[in-house]
């Protein structure tokens, strides 16, 4: 994992639902190829996985991914290879969901009136500065601390703590 990302930027609005991130209907699959097709399909954008590039960037406004707890809706954008999400603000579960899968999540007030949709933009996640690379435009948000940066530098809370079992086995059995 990567300290920064850039990408081109997508443009969503404020109260983006988990519905709107990876619709109901869809729960049953559990092929990641499958999920990933349906990334945003709820949204104004709902065919952005036929286009969404890896490292590419969502930029939203308020409460990104409200509504159910359903780990679909991160799921679905782990699928398209988000470099990260950039949002006003997250609901809770969804934030959590998504640093536990591996996705970048930065809160940063006032991101949303300075990106606009194909812009590019980059992020350092340890200093937490962003800069539209298309205006110049900077902005800073809260940079990710240390334990947050070891999930997602492992791809997800679940590799992590496997890899951190797997040291202590190796190091308590060559005791």
């Amino acid at each position: 994992m990567k300290t920064i990302a850039e990408g081109t930027a997508y443009l969503f609005g404020n109260n983006i639902d988990t519905d709107q991130i990876y619709p109901g209907k869809y729960v049953e699959l559990t092929e990641m190829e499958d999920i990933r097709k349906h990334a945003m399909s709820g949204s104004e954008e709902p065919d952005l996985a036929t286009f969404f590039q890896p490292g590419d960037i969502i930029v939203a406004g308020t409460n990104f991914g409200c509504g159910s707890s359903r780990e679909h809706a991160a799921m679905t954008l782990k699928g398209i290879e988000v470099g990260a999400i950039l949002a006003e603000s997250f609901g809770r579960i969804f934030y959590r969901n998504a640093i536990n899968l591996g996705i970048p999540a930065i809160t940063c007030k006032g991101i949303h009136a300075l990106v606009k949709r194909g812009d590019t933009v980059r992020i350092n996640f340890t200093t937490g500065e962003i800069v539209n690379e298309t205006t110049g435009a900077k902005a800073k948000a809260e940079p990710m601390n240390d334990y947050m940066m070891g999930i997602l530098q492992n791809g997800g809370i679940k590799p992590m703590i496997r890899k951190m079992q797997e040291e202590k086995k190796q190091k308590t059995g060559a005791e």
